[in-house]
């Protein structure tokens, strides 16, 4: 019994290794595509209400029309997106993930839908640049690339990091650590949304393109991702979303 339980968990196991990620062509003649995001990186994705929003699935959902297929959309914690998308729980993940050596070996990148960086918010505004962070507790979500990055900081007291990034925030604001280091267009809403919170933001720790992830070598998806973007980009879509949410173009220069 023992023999035949692990045989069938072989076979399971060889089976679900073969499976292979759907193509766009796979994809459009089912007409919907599943998408993954986070819902807690605002104003990229988050809630409002029960509804999922932001600047990225507003975007999704304008490369989607631009494909010709309708999006099924998942959301879940944002360390769990790129592992999900290996396993073919879905099919592309929108959520402000950085492109990075080691992310481009597991998964592959379309072209970047926006530039930014990593910037220090604090709450003093003698703390301004990466020098700055000297003996001080900084604060940053898990799994992101601006966990990597303040890691690398030689001289920093310590890395509290957080399930989401807003709890990373809350954690500046209560004074439980000295500094937040998070996306510059994330830093700036959250300025906007609580001016009384007393934030500064100061300079970046790091710059970095920005864009959505499929499984790797799911080349004809990539491809066609790239010409729906490329047509937003150049019909004045992009721009309105973009607008929308940040008063600015966010585009690559």
């Amino acid at each position: 019994m023992k023999l035949l339980s692990r045989l069938v968990a072989l076979a399971l196991c060889l089976v679900t290794t073969l499976v292979e990620a759907r193509t766009f062509e796979e994809i459009k003649k089912d007409g919907k595509i599943i998408v993954a995001s986070e819902g807690g990186f605002p104003p990229f994705n988050f809630f409002r209400g029960p509804t999922l929003t932001g600047f990225e699935i507003e975007l999704a959902e304008a490369l989607a029309k631009k494909m010709g297929v309708q999006i099924e959309w998942r959301a879940l914690a944002f360390d769990a997106l790129l592992a999900g998308l290996r396993q073919d729980r879905w099919d592309m993940v929108i959520a402000s993930f950085g492109v990075t050596p080691v992310r481009a070996k597991a998964v592959s990148f379309t072209n970047p839908h926006y530039c930014s960086g990593g910037v220090i918010v604090t709450k003093n505004p003698a703390i301004r640049k990466a020098d700055d962070l000297a003996d001080k507790v900084v604060a940053v979500q898990t799994g992101t690339t601006y966990l990597e990055n303040v890691q690398k900081l030689a001289k920093v007291k310590d890395v509290k990091n957080f399930p989401k990034d807003t709890d990373a925030r809350a954690a500046l604001v209560s004074g439980r650590v000295d500094a937040w280091v998070t996306d510059k267009f994330v830093a700036k809403a959250a300025l906007e949304a609580a001016p009384s919170a007393g934030l500064t933001i100061g300079d970046f720790v790091f710059i970095e393109h920005i864009a959505p992830a499929v499984k790797k070598g799911n080349t004809s998806l990539v491809e066609a991702i790239n010409k729906a973007l490329q047509e937003v980009m150049a019909d004045g879509t992009y721009e309105a979303i973009s607008k929308k949410y940040f008063n600015e173009d966010i585009r690559c220069r």
